[in-house]
């Protein structure tokens, strides 16, 4: 068995990036964040940390972190059945990889729900969240793969709505004969980066096949809402995000009626489902208050 009080030694460095900091969240000096850290690491026989500024985890340090990370939620499982809290222990932290949208739709509402629980997030596009499950490097993930990752379960959530919008003036001067293939080879639309196909998959289900456009990159949500409402381009926005500028007109759909729903799915790490299912309950709460779900009516009609 490995030592916690080393393990906790190695993921605090990490996790604060220095070992002064690690020892003040240990309530030990330094130096004895340092023992500790060389003994865990002579008894692997590998390097667990680059000493830097900040300090960062190699690769079997990462590891490591992890395991430890995964220690600590299912303790945290054992102290709500005891009833008692462990001595020493901080509060476990989850790290779930999710996409820009939905952190910045409904996500924020899941984790309010949560309690006595740390949360540290990695933002990734929906297509490529769950690579980062199947790399071992979170412990659940917003994804649109509904396909169970070996290892984990699956759930679905609803969909993301998505529109298609660009201010009255945008597109007045580049869609004044309508939204066609010509008109949509010029305009320039807004990307948030080279993973992000929502652009390219609206247009592609509109004409029929793909088209290349020139872009502004903006890797930020609601810097492709801001953009949108300066006249700079068009972009796919969340209509939650946006409803409000389309009722005033500060916005307009490109298209009626053609909106993007894109489905999301909760996927977890299945030896934490135990661990998690606070979380996991309340990301499905969520979900079902702020995505759209089969079977309810369709506020806005038809879409893609």
């Amino acid at each position: 068995m490995l030592p916690y009080d080393q393990l906790a030694a190695l993921a605090s460095v990490v996790r604060t990036g220095s070992f002064e900091r690690a020892a003040e969240r240990l309530h030990v000096t330094p130096s004895a964040v340092s023992q500790r850290l060389k003994l865990l690491e002579e008894r692997l026989g590998a390097v667990l940390v680059i000493r830097g500024q900040p300090c960062t985890a190699t690769a079997a340090g990462a590891r490591l972190c992890r395991h430890a990370e995964e220690v600590a939620l299912l303790e945290r499982t054992l102290e709500a059945e005891l009833g008692a809290a462990l001595a020493g222990q901080h509060s476990a932290t989850l790290r779930i990889a999710v996409n820009a949208d939905s952190l910045a739709t409904w996500f924020v509402d899941a984790m309010a729900q949560v309690e006595d629980l740390l949360f540290d997030l990695v933002l990734d596009d929906q297509d490529h969240s769950a690579d980062w499950l199947r790399r071992g490097e979170v412990s659940a993930a917003v994804s649109a793969q509904g396909g169970a990752i070996q290892g984990c379960s699956s759930r679905p959530l609803g969909a993301l709505r998505y529109v298609a919008t660009a201010s009255p003036s945008f597109a007045a001067r580049w869609f004044s004969k309508g939204v066609d293939e010509a008109a949509l080879a010029k305009a320039p639309c807004l990307q948030f980066n080279t993973k992000d196909a929502l652009q390219r998959q609206w247009v592609t289900r509109l004409l029929g096949h793909s088209l290349d456009m020139p872009c502004h990159w903006l890797p930020a949500t609601h810097a492709f809402i801001e953009a949108a409402l300066a006249g700079l381009g068009w972009g796919l926005n969340p209509l939650s995000l946006v409803a409000t500028h389309l009722r005033s007109g500060a916005l307009v759909e490109l298209v009626p009626k053609t909106a993007l729903d894109i489905p999301l799915y909760w996927q977890t790490t299945r030896a934490l489902e135990t661990a998690i299912e606070d979380v996991s309950a309340a990301v499905r709460s969520a979900a079902g208050r702020h995505l759209v779900q089969p079977g309810r009516p369709n506020p806005r009609g038809p879409q893609f």
